[in-house]
C-alpha cells in the first residue's frame, strides 16, 4: 500500500476524540455507497479463505512505507524459509534482515518480527490471537495492521484505515477526520454491520482504482452522485 497525502489531509498517528455519532441522513448515504460497492464486488475476499494469520500479520508489518509488489515478493521469499513463529525465531534476526532488506526499514522490521514471534509463542501458544485488540499488544503491530489481519483472517467486523480508505472516507465523505484513528472511529459508527466485513477492501480498491490521489476518475465512479467532494469532476 502506497503513501499518500491528499488535499492537505495526512493520516497522522496521534489520537483524537471520537467523532460525534453520524446523523440519520449521513448513515443512509454511507449505506448507499457501501451497497453499490458491494454490488459491484460481491465477494471481495475471494482467494483469502486460506489466509495464514501469521503470514498475513508479518506481511502487513512489512508493508509499512513499501509498495505492494515488493512486499508480496519479499513475503514469498521469507515464508519459503519459515512456517510459524518458532521457525521465524530459529531463522534469526540477521537472516530475516537480509531477506527483507528491499522493503525498507529492514533492521527495525526484522527486530519486530522476532519480538512478535517470541510474544506469540510465550503468550498465545504460537497462534495469532483472533481479535484486533489482542494483536495490538504485539510488538510492532499498530491499529491498521491489527485490524487488517483480524478482518481478513478471522472476519472480525473492523475497518482498517490505510491511505486509500482515509482519502475516500474524507472525500465522499463517509466519516471525516484529520487522523487515521478519527476516521476509523467514525466508520465504525457509520457503516452498517452487514457491510463491515467487506468495507475495508471495498474502500481500499475504490481508492486505489477510481478515487485516486492525483486524478480521481469521477466520470466512471459508481458513487459519484452520492459524493459531495468540491473537487469532483462532472
Amino acid at each position: 500500500m502506497t503513501r499518500d497525502t491528499t488535499h492537505g489531509l495526512r493520516p497522522a498517528q496521534r489520537r483524537t476524540k471520537a467523532r460525534a455519532a453520524p446523523q440519520p441522513g449521513e448513515v443512509g448515504r454511507v449505506e448507499a455507497v457501501l451497497a453499490r460497492l458491494a454490488e459491484a464486488d460481491p465477494d471481495p475476499k475471494a482467494g483469502f479463505d486460506d489466509t495464514d494469520p501469521f503470514r498475513l500479520l508479518v506481511t502487513v508489518l512489512l508493508s509499512a512505507q513499501s509498495t505492494g509488489p515488493t512486499v508480496a515478493r519479499i513475503a514469498d521469499a521469507l515464508f519459503a524459509r519459515v512456517t510459524d513463529p518458532a521457525a521465524m525465531l530459529k531463522l534469526g534476526e540477521a537472516q530475516i534482515t537480509e531477506i527483507i532488506r528491499p522493503v525498507g526499514l529492514g533492521p527495525s522490521k526484522a527486530r519486530n518480527i522476532v519480538k512478535l514471534s517470541a510474544a506469540l509463542i510465550e503468550t498465545y501458544g504460537g497462534a495469532v490471537p483472533r481479535s484486533a485488540a489482542e494483536m495490538r499488544k504485539l510488538p510492532g503491530i499498530g491499529r491498521k495492521s491489527a485490524e487488517v489481519t483480524a478482518n481478513f483472517a478471522f472476519h472480525e467486523p473492523v475497518i482498517a484505515v490505510d491511505t486509500h480508505v482515509f482519502r475516500v472516507s474524507n472525500r465522499i465523505p463517509l466519516a471525516q477526520g484529520a487522523t487515521v484513528d478519527a476516521v476509523a472511529d467514525g466508520l465504525a459508527q457509520a457503516v452498517p454491520q452487514r457491510f463491515k466485513d467487506g468495507a475495508h477492501i471495498w474502500l481500499f480498491r475504490h481508492g486505489r482504482d477510481t478515487c485516486t490521489a492525483r486524478k480521481p476518475a469521477c466520470t466512471r465512479c459508481p458513487v459519484s452522485d452520492l459524493c459531495t467532494w468540491p473537487g469532483k469532476e462532472t
